[in-house]
């Protein structure tokens, strides 16, 4: 008897560890879907921002849209040196600490 009740104990030890493997596994599935779609969802929005600035530059280059206009709201939303030095903008001074 002892030793039908030792095989349950071990029966259930081994299926408690195939559960924890599954889990672990489903985990993992789970883990690179998200990876997956977070990739794909900053690839589409890298390509929004660059179809909106070909389409930008475009109407800047065809006369539609001042370029002085363009170059400003540039100098209002670039903070980084090296962006800013793509269209010929002033660095900007690091604050004093």
């Amino acid at each position: 008897m002892t030793a039908n009740i030792e095989k349950a104990q071990q029966r259930v030890k081994d299926l408690e560890e195939k559960l924890k493997q599954a889990k672990a596994l489903k985990q993992k599935v789970e883990a690179r879907a998200k990876a997956t779609e977070n990739k794909q969802k900053r690839a589409a929005d890298t390509r929004r921002k660059i179809l909106v600035g070909a389409a930008i530059l475009a109407k800047v280059e065809r006369g539609e849209w001042p370029k002085d206009k363009m170059l400003e709201m540039m100098g209002q939303q670039l903070t980084r040196d090296d962006d800013r030095a793509l269209f010929d903008l002033a660095a900007v001074g690091k604050p004093a600490s």
